[in-house]
């Protein structure tokens, strides 16, 4: 009998509010090294403030949330960067008066090794050729897609070990969309575990080992990919099937 692999990311009995409102519920669950785990549901669910809760950006009143077997729930949020957690949020939130590079070079602010640096830049660069090539433009005059990639590449500059990735797809034409998700799936491949908020279930969960369906603060489903597809709460209220 083997013994259990240890989760890389644990959220147990998570509860954050904003002001009296409580937009969790105490949430819990867990991401496998390794892995692509998505959450599903509709807008208010408190999909984004899951990851908020994990990335320090919004402080749980109760529950713990565990990073690679230690506590992190509390810890400020460029401790969290430092400990291998990259947050790609809703909005991208870019420096829009910074050039691209400019941008990019914010993703590494908490590191020093300049020759690491580099390299992490030119990774960035092979997956998101545009980005060399638009390295001088402010931010802000960028295509919606292309900011998109930018902010992706912003959170690859750390080197995450896990990469939260709050609404990808988010106002992107279909083609995009298809790039987005090809590019999610390179960067998994490249050994980054993907924790992934995304709208678009189908695509989600065409990419996804394992998702987590919440609803008004609680997790009312969970499953492999594949059980979710097949699922017929799932299909009905997340892939357009009657």
């Amino acid at each position: 009998m083997s013994p259990a692999v240890e989760p890389l990311l644990t959220l147990d009995g998570i509860e954050t509010f904003y002001g009296s409102i409580q937009a969790l519920k105490g949430i819990s669950f867990k991401v496998l090294e390794g892995s692509i785990v998505t959450l599903l549901g509709a807008n208010g669910a408190g999909k984004s403030t899951t990851l908020k809760s994990i990335s320090g950006l919004a402080r749980p009143a109760r529950g713990t949330v565990s990073f690679r077997g230690r506590r992190i729930e509390g810890l400020p949020s460029e401790k969290i960067v430092r400990l291998g957690i990259s947050h790609v949020p809703e909005g991208r939130e870019l420096f829009p008066e910074l050039t691209v590079l400019e941008n990019l070079k914010m993703g590494a602010y908490a590191r020093t090794d300049k020759r690491a640096i580099q390299r992490a830049l030119e990774r960035v660069h092979a997956c998101f050729p545009i980005l060399a090539e638009r390295r001088s433009q402010l931010a802000g005059t960028l295509s919606g897609g292309e900011q998109q990639m930018l902010a992706i590449g912003r959170a690859l500059m750390a080197e995450p070990i896990l990469m939260l990735l709050d609404e990808p797809s988010l106002g992107l034409a279909p083609m995009l969309v298809e790039e987005i998700f090809g590019i999610i799936r390179d960067i998994h491949a490249g050994g980054t575990t993907v924790l992934l908020v995304e709208q678009n279930a189908n695509k989600a969960l065409s990419i996804a080992d394992y998702g987590y369906v919440l609803e008004t603060g609680t997790i009312s489903l969970a499953g492999d990919s594949q059980q979710l597809l097949r699922d017929d709460r799932v299909r009905r209220s997340y892939l357009g099937h009657r």
